[in-house]
């Protein structure tokens, strides 16, 4: 028997990660296959259902980052580990790992665009000899806002980070100044066998696609993804379409030569 798509499943909260005062990461009970750049649609009766990115991927679970910023995520913050979310999905188009292996590997994430790539930075910081070179740019308003800091401590010997802050003063671990004053500066042995991934607020993306494609990788070479007014996931209530795309099913995750043109 085929499993409804709109109906969703009961999760069990494995664990509850502080990261700021407004962000946690939720590791959930989950079996099957997703991948980074996915989506599951989180819910609780009553209160309603929210899109959030897959954070994490592991053996039994996924990981969601979620931020609190309205009614819905709220009520999950008072959910603890133990207790029980309703889940639909993974959903959408995710990062497939196979586009990057053998390539020089840059991503450029601002804020929570930290999350949905999260999965392929710690996929290349564990197979190694599978990518030519990685780099990660991310940027953060201030260092109390900074995600994943363990991860960071752990990349910072495997790759090369760059990790920015809008403002304050520079110190060994960070650096002061927007994700696109540092592109300008990344080192290709061979220009043609970079990819690079951007993820962030749109006006990061903008510019930081800008930079790169200044720096001269081809719109083939970056892949964007866009989280816009993702709603039911199965692109049905035209809450995401942008011509005749829809969001939530043939992205989130968009090479650019395609995604340049989902504008609204």
């Amino acid at each position: 028997m085929t499993r409804n798509e709109y109906v969703p499943f009961l999760s069990e909260i494995l664990d509850v990660k502080k990261h700021t005062e407004i962000e946690y990461t939720f590791r959930m009970a989950f079996e099957g296959e997703v991948r980074p750049g996915q989506f599951f649609e989180v819910s609780l009766p009553k209160f309603g259902e929210a899109p959030i990115s897959v954070s994490g991927i592991g053996e039994g679970y996924v990981e969601l980052t979620i931020r609190r910023v309205g009614k819905v995520t709220n009520e999950i913050f008072e959910k603890y580990t133990g207790e029980k979310l309703l889940l639909r999905g993974p959903y959408g188009n995710g990062f497939d790992v196979n586009d990057y292996k053998g390539k020089e590997l840059v991503i450029v994430a601002g804020g929570t665009g930290v999350s949905p790539v999260r999965g392929v930075i710690s996929y290349f910081a564990e197979h190694q000899d599978e990518r030519k070179s990685e780099t990660i740019i991310t940027g953060f308003k201030s260092a109390n806002d900074i995600l994943f800091r363990e991860e960071f401590a752990d990349w910072r010997n495997k790759m090369n980070v760059i990790l920015t802050l809008d403002a304050g003063e520079e110190t060994p671990e960070h650096r002061i100044g927007l994700v696109t004053a540092f592109i300008p500066d990344l080192k290709f042995e061979q220009i043609e066998n970079a990819a690079a991934i951007v993820v962030g607020p749109p006006a990061m993306m903008r510019f930081s696609v800008k930079a790169l494609l200044d720096r001269g990788l081809k719109e083939e070479q970056i892949w964007i993804s866009q989280e816009r007014k993702m709603c039911c996931g199965l692109g049905k209530c035209g809450h995401c379409r942008i011509g005749e795309k829809y969001v939530c099913l043939d992205g989130p995750v968009f090479n650019y030569s395609e995604g340049k043109n989902l504008i609204d």
